[in-house]
């Protein structure tokens, strides 16, 4: 059966939720599925708001705008606020629970807190939170394959920040492990 999915990343600017974003849609586009990345940056850019909406499909994409997505992964409180109301009944909440003290209060939807900064703090870069919650999104999902997401990364980084990309492979493997030892369901 064809299926769509989508996912908003959201967070403050800075928080590389746009590459997040990107990464998740290269890869699909990798496994030749269609595609759409729309971002959202709030006025002020870095330290302001900023979201993007990525839809990933094995048919054509009707609409890009997506109003009540299936998944979010949230790396601030207002974003929480935002977006974690939005989610679709059945839906995946992915919450950095490094940076955000509350949960959804719904009962509908899956929530996994996933502690990002935590994690790529003590990789010793806290840059890398993005990765960790991608890896952990694609870990809990299988949206595409983790083998792509990892081409996809060594393609993104390997040539213009070669020296980035160690660290963001083992924050990939360790937002991968954490979603390993918890007991959720696989989002369709």
């Amino acid at each position: 059966m064809p299926q769509q999915r989508e996912v908003v990343f959201a967070g403050f600017g800075g928080q590389g939720i746009m590459t997040a974003g990107q990464l998740l849609a290269y890869s699909g586009m990798e496994e030749g599925k269609q595609v759409v990345w729309i971002p959202s940056y709030g006025p002020e850019m870095r330290g302001g708001t900023a979201n993007c909406t990525v839809v990933i499909s094995d048919n054509r994409i009707g609409s890009p705008i997506i109003n009540n997505p299936m998944s979010a992964c949230v790396f601030n409180r207002p974003s929480l606020e935002k977006f974690g109301a939005s989610l679709k009944t059945g839906g995946l909440l992915m919450i950095n629970s490094s940076l955000i003290e509350i949960r959804s209060g719904r009962d509908d939807i899956t929530e996994i807190l996933i502690p990002a900064n935590e994690i790529a703090i003590k990789l010793g870069n806290a840059k890398v939170a993005n990765m960790v919650m991608l890896a952990a999104y694609v870990e809990a999902t299988e949206i595409v394959s983790f083998k792509t997401l990892t081409k996809m990364l060594k393609e993104k980084l390997g040539t213009r920040k070669k020296e980035l990309l160690d660290i963001n492979l083992k924050a990939f493997e360790e937002g991968r492990k954490l979603v390993k030892k918890v007991d959720i369901f696989k989002v369709v």
